[in-house]
Parts: C-alpha cells; sequence; structure tokens
C-alpha cells in the first residue's frame, strides 16, 4: 500500500533534485528515503526518477505521479485543517512569498497583531519575485503569495486585497516638480529610474509610460535596482524621477512630501491580490490572512472604482 510518507518523500526529491538535500528537509537518513522510493517504485512498477541525471530529474510517468501526490498530500492538509476549524484552533503553518515592491510597506502593517492575536499560528514570509512566487506556489514550497494580479496564469486562484496607486517621486530641480499634478503624457521623459528586470513594478510603469527600452536617458548613468528605497535616493542625489506605489508614499517622512505629485484625470492603480494555487488545503488560514490584511489597510484603497488598473503582463 502506498503510504503519504512516501509521496513526502517523492514530493521533497522533485523539490529539491537531490536525494541526500531530499532526505535531510525530511528528517531521515539518504538510505531510508531511497529505499522507500524504491519501494514504492517497485509497487507501482515504473521509475519515478532517472538518477542517471545530476541533478535527478522525474521520469515522464513520474511527472504524472508527482502531480498526483501533491493533489493528495493538499487534500491531507485540507483535512487537518477542517479538524482544527472543527476544534476552533487557530493553528498551523503558513507560507507566504511577498513580493519586494510591497513586502517593506505591507507586513509591518498586519504581521505583529496576527501574531499576537494568534500565538499557535506560525507565519514564514519570504520576499520575492512574482515569477518565484507562482513557482514556489505550484510545487507547494509556498501557501500563498501577496502579489500584483491579474496574473493570466492557469491553475491560480487570485483573492484582490486593495487597490493602490502609483504616484511620482520627482526631483525639486526637475520640470515635472513645477506642476502640482502630472499626466501619463509628462511620462514620456527619459529622467526616470525603474527597478531591475523580474520586478512586476517596473513593467507596470513601462507599461504606464508606454516606453520601449531605450538608450536615450539623460540620467548621469544607467542604474537598475531593486529596490524602491534605492531609487528614491537616486532621485534625490543625481536627479530625474521615479514612480512609487502608494504604500511607499504613505510611508514617507514629511520633509520629502514635497518629491511627491499625483495624476491629474487618470488615477492608475495596481491592484494587489492573495495568490493560491485552485486546490489549496489551508483555507481557514488564507481567509483569515486576507481579512487581517483588509483591516489593516487605509478603506478608500479598497475600493476598486477610484481610478484605472495598470497592467503588467
Amino acid at each position: 500500500m502506498i503510504s503519504l510518507v512516501q509521496l513526502e518523500y517523492i514530493l521533497a526529491v522533485d523539490t529539491y533534485r537531490h536525494f541526500a538535500t531530499a532526505a535531510e528537509k525530511c528528517f531521515v537518513t539518504q538510505p531510508t528515503l531511497s529505499m522507500q522510493l524504491r519501494k514504492l517504485e517497485e509497487q507501482l512498477g515504473v521509475k519515478i526518477f532517472d538518477r542517471t541525471k545530476q541533478p535527478v530529474v522525474p521520469t515522464e510517468a513520474g511527472k504524472l505521479i508527482i502531480e498526483q501526490a501533491r493533489n493528495i498530500i493538499r487534500e491531507r492538509d485540507r483535512l487537518e485543517s477542517i479538524v482544527e476549524e472543527v476544534k476552533g484552533t487557530i493553528a498551523g503553518k503558513l507560507r507566504i512569498g511577498v513580493i519586494p515592491s510591497l513586502a517593506p510597506y505591507l507586513v509591518p502593517l498586519f504581521i505583529g497583531k496576527l501574531t499576537k492575536k494568534y500565538p499557535l499560528l506560525e507565519l514564514e514570509i519570504k520576499e520575492l519575485v512574482t515569477e518565484d512566487i507562482v513557482d514556489q506556489l505550484k510545487s507547494d514550497k509556498l501557501d500563498a503569495g501577496i502579489l500584483v494580479t491579474p496574473l493570466h496564469e492557469g491553475g491560480i486562484k487570485e483573492k484582490p486585497l486593495f487597490y493602490e496607486g502609483i504616484k511620482a517621486y520627482v526631483n525639486p530641480d526637475h520640470e515635472l516638480s513645477k506642476k502640482e499634478v502630472i499626466t501619463i503624457e509628462d511620462l514620456s521623459s527619459p529622467n526616470i529610474w525603474v527597478l531591475s528586470q523580474g520586478h512586476c513594478f517596473r513593467h507596470q510603469v513601462l507599461n504606464l509610460c508606454a516606453m520601449k527600452q531605450k538608450n536615450d536617458s539623460q540620467l548621469p548613468f544607467k542604474y537598475e535596482s531593486g529596490s524602491l528605497e534605492t531609487l528614491k535616493r537616486l532621485v534625490v542625489k543625481e536627479g530625474g524621477f521615479t514612480l512609487l506605489p502608494e504604500l511607499a508614499v504613505n510611508d514617507i517622512n514629511p520633509n520629502e512630501k514635497e518629491f511627491i505629485r499625483n495624476f491629474g484625470e487618470v488615477n492608475p492603480l495596481r491592484e494587489v491580490s492573495l495568490v493560491v494555487v485552485r486546490n489549496f488545503a489551508k483555507e481557514r488560514l488564507i481567509s483569515l490572512l486576507e481579512a487581517n490584511i483588509k483591516s489593516h489597510i487605509p478603506e478608500y484603497m479598497l475600493d476598486k472604482e477610484r481610478g484605472q488598473i495598470v497592467e503588467w503582463k
């Protein structure tokens, strides 16, 4: 009979593509893990992994078995979640991925109060770009992601949380600082600092500006950063301007308020959502997280109709 432990072992090997690492993560010796996998392969009459390759890879039959194993383990987790709900207990582990342009400004709003209110809830938060969050959701390394949607991604369920405005952060010597409000057309200036490749906010900025990558920048040097805080400092020290999401603007000190410019006719927004795989197991904990985040966001940011969503994909 196939055991849940055996299924967890094959999922670990698929995740880490290395028997020794998989065994370490499962808290067993490598011979124990290897023996159980051989036993399972003998029971099924197929090879699940091609051991002649390094790192090991699933066979074609193995891919189908691994996919089904993930579904079975998710259902096992769902059963455990139902039991906890019946008991009225808020407990368990929730692994969450958050994109870098959100994490520094959003996570501190809710994390402390949530963990104090539910001391048996173990939160593990990773700061990752969107592509990595989606990959880790599909491989069950994460339970949920907090990122910008829509993703247009099969197998992913999106639960919108709030709608974050996009603001300009302008050096006082830049021509845009002379305007009380700015327009989308104003963004055609080449003097804009942007995030590096892989960040969804970069793509939103480029879509909003209707820009293509050019080499006509009038900035003193080319620099792409993974940090909004770095971009702000470049604007202050080197000139030009950048765009910031609303939570990052709400977090600035009063002395920086003069750097902020709002859009006039169009209020560009980014949709921030809690995303999970479609057959996710920890439904109760996810719903708890969703409600807690929304309770710590300014009420006006829950309104989708206050502006126009800028897609990034």
